[in-house]
């Protein structure tokens, strides 16, 4: 046995150099336990060392490894040798046992398959069964439901059997119900107490059927494409006609009594069945119809269409006054608390329907904005009205609701207030335009004078542009909704002046700098500067007159007419109106900048003149101090004011 020993492998390396050192310590980017993870790559860990660790320093120290690993596997075998040579002997008929072990093990995998095979039997046999449970209730389900709706058609037919037959019956009082004789006793019934009765137990009734047609619905709904609905789809459809029929004429006896039990069941009845169209439809053309059509009759006569001059705001009055008196009290019902009658909305789809169609109707050229001044009026008349209309809704959300109706945005939309600016901005901008246009001048007379300032403007040019400016915020010409426009309107007239100015200014130094004395090449400037003539004509006393009307022009833009503006803006936010400021002292900055061309044109003016006519040098130098005073005047306030 001693033979059997196994040698250890020599190691080809001793165990220490001739420095000392242990000649097989391992270097610090070698690990032995990477070896022992489940996750080892050969292949990524020589990709990995290769980077930095030459290859015949791995596979020497691989080497290494190995040649230490067999020398422990040796000595482990050594240290335990006596069991591993018994190990043979022991592992003796290995074959027989596993047969021995494999026939139970067999056995049971055959009674667990049994077993399996039963309990799927089983399972199929509970799922067949519940399937065949939940097929039987619903079509239990459907049975009852469809019995149900048998059942609800045949009590509102019963109930729609003991209705008046006739519309007539609905509001005349001497017919007495069905139970007439519990009432016959009672001596002080009077005929319309007996009438009144009458419309609140009809209306009772039909708040009873609606509820039952309302449940007849739902069952429609989850049975549909049954051969038994279909069969009764005719009944069906025969009774909710005659609901819808009878509970109109139900609700316009009421309206016409005002009777306000009967009319709270049958607008709870129309809210059952989702019929709200109709009952806004029968108060539009039962109530508020024959009341507009007293104020804005749709076919007017001659006289009457020529003393209304299409003017709308003594009609709403009208309006406003039998909307309090006629119909409020239906508004105030469908507004009441808790009554579930929120779904309706008489102002818009009754109400304002009707004055809508009876201005298209009778005063279409209402609508129209060929004449500027009387469609502003009506159109702010009819913003009031809608104001009007908004004060009986009871809440902030039914106000946004009523705007968000389709009857309120179509009532919007038929003011074309694009059209109406498009008049507005021709009619002020060719004003300005034909002051500008002449090529001369003008200085006008004390009645043309701002008398909004105690100072006044001198040149008709300048007295149209403050004039055009303060049209555009008139209250017989500004609309709110179109303040952006009217404001860059503003500009647009600002600017155009500074234009004119700038031209003018610039044809006259050009006429300076190449003029020659001769009338012919007066005319040629002339031609050669469109638009400046006016400054060529102008003497340099009229520059004064400009100097002085571009002081008060910016004093007045930056002042009250800045000022008019942002307190008719004032409902806008902080930040418009901080826009809208800095926007006008921009246009009014621009005129500043005109000053010292004008006092240059000024100066080299009255020099030209003192040289032509020499003889009146005293004057000249009159002239030229009172020019230097006005201007070092006009040019410090201007400064102060920018």
């Amino acid at each position: 046995m001693a033979d059997l020993i196994l040698q250890s492998p020599v190691n080809p390396r001793s165990t220490s150099d001739l420095f000392g050192d242990p000649h097989d310590s391992q270097p610090l980017w070698f690990k032995k336990e990477v070896f022992s993870q489940q996750d080892f790559d050969p292949d990524a860990y020589v990709a990995d060392l290769r980077r930095f660790v030459p290859l015949e320093s791995l596979r020497a120290e691989l080497r290494a490894h190995l040649s230490t690993l067999k020398s422990e596997l040796v000595e482990l075998i050594n240290r335990d040798y006596a069991d591993f040579v018994s190990l043979s002997t022991k592992l003796v008929d290995v074959d027989g046992a596993v047969l021995r072990m494999r026939a139970p093990l067999n056995e049971l995998r055959a009674r667990i398959s049994q077993f399996r095979a039963s309990v799927e039997a089983s399972f199929t046999s509970l799922r067949d069964g519940l399937q065949k449970r939940a097929d039987a209730a619903a079509s239990r389900e459907v049975l009852e439901r469809l019995l149900d709706t048998s059942h609800v058609v045949s009590k509102v037919e019963k109930l729609i059997l003991e209705l008046p037959s006739t519309p007539a019956d609905w509001s005349n009082p001497d017919i007495a119900p069905t139970n007439k004789s519990l009432f016959s006793n009672d001596a002080s019934l009077q005929p319309v107490e007996h009438g009144a009765n009458l419309r609140e137990t009809q209306s009772m009734l039909l708040e009873r059927i609606a509820s039952e047609m309302n449940r007849l619905k739902f069952y429609m709904a989850h049975a549909e494409n049954l051969p038994f609905i279909a069969n009764m789809e005719k009944r069906i459809q025969s009774a909710a006609s005659l609901l819808d029929s009878s509970l109109g004429h139900c609700f316009v006896a009421g309206l016409e009594h005002r009777d306000t039990s009967a009319i709270y069941n049958c607008l709870r009845a129309y809210a059952a069945i989702e019929n709200t169209a109709s009952a806004e439809e029968i108060f539009r053309s039962t109530i508020v119809a024959p009341l507009i059509e007293k104020v804005i009759p749709h076919n007017p006569s001659r006289e009457v269409a020529e003393s209304s001059a299409d003017e709308l705001g003594d009609d709403y009055q009208q309006i406003k006054r039998l909307i309090e008196k006629d119909c409020k009290f239906l508004l105030e019902i469908a507004a009441s608390a808790n009554s579930g009658l929120h779904v309706f909305d008489f102002l818009a789809n009754s109400i304002l329907k009707e004055v809508q169609s009876a201005i298209q109707k009778g005063k279409p050229e209402a609508l129209s904005a060929g004449k500027p001044t009387e469609f502003l009026r009506n159109y702010k008349a009819s913003l009031d009205f809608l104001a009007h209309l908004e004060g009986y809704c009871p809440s902030r959300s039914a106000v946004s609701e009523f705007r968000s109706r389709a009857v309120y945005i179509e009532f919007i939309r038929q003011w074309n207030i694009g059209v109406y600016f498009s008049l507005r901005f021709q009619e002020i901008a060719s004003a300005l335009d034909l002051a500008l246009m002449v090529t001369t001048i003008t200085v006008v007379g004390n009645s043309h004078l701002n008398k909004g300032n105690s100072r006044e403007l001198t040149l008709n040019q300048s007295v149209q542009l403050l004039e055009c400016l303060r049209s555009c915020w008139k209250e017989d010409v500004f609309v709110h909704s179109l303040s952006d426009k009217f404001l860059r309107l503003s500009l647009e007239l600002l600017s155009r002046y500074a234009t004119w100015l700038s031209v003018g200014l610039a044809a006259r130094k050009g006429n300076a700098a190449t003029q020659s004395g001769s009338a012919s090449t007066h005319a040629g400037n002339t031609s050669s500067h469109p638009g400046g003539e006016w400054a060529l004509a102008a003497s340099p006393e009229d520059f004064i007159y400009v100097m002085h009307d571009v002081d008060i022009l910016v004093t007045v833009v930056n002042g009250d007419y800045m000022e008019n503006v942002l307190q008719l803006l004032s409902s806008c936010s902080a930040d418009v109106l901080s826009q809208v400021r800095q926007s006008i002292s921009s246009a009014g900055k621009r005129l500043v900048d005109l000053v010292p061309s004008i006092m240059d044109t000024m100066i080299e003016g009255l020099v030209e003149k003192s040289v032509e006519v020499s003889v009146n040098s005293y004057v000249f130098i009159i002239q030229l101090l009172i020019l230097i005073k006005l201007s070092v005047s006009t040019i410090c306030r201007a400064s102060d004011e920018t």
